[in-house]
């Protein structure tokens, strides 16, 4: 990961933690994926994926959340629920971060 990647990470976490979620892991690997974050959001385990863009060009960091990259987390995701033998509702999230605008915090982006 970049430095402007390892600061938009941090900058997420810090963030969600200010709006009152837990940290559960940080850059969990697994083969074929990884997850950014996994929070607690009270009763949720939330899977946060952390995109950065310099700008807006080439449609922002949202549209970097492709089909690919949808397979991958929810992969991971589930391999993660596996080992670790958590049964809890679930969520994905996405913390958005582009130049020097304000986070951007999309909850449950795959419903």
């Amino acid at each position: 990961m970049n430095r402007q990647g390892q600061q938009a990470e941090a900058r997420a976490l810090s963030f969600l933690l200010q709006q009152g979620l837990q940290l559960v892991e940080r850059n969990w690997l697994c083969r074929g994926g990884e997850i950014d974050l996994i929070m607690r959001d009270g009763r949720y385990l939330v899977f946060v994926e952390v995109r950065h863009r310099a700008s807006q060009r080439f449609g922002g960091a949202v549209y970097s959340i492709d089909a690919a990259k949808q397979r991958k987390l929810m992969h991971a995701a589930t391999v993660y629920l596996s080992e670790k033998r958590v049964d809890a509702p679930c969520r994905f999230d996405a913390v958005l971060s582009e130049g020097e605008q304000p986070l951007q915090w999309l909850k449950n982006i795959f419903a």
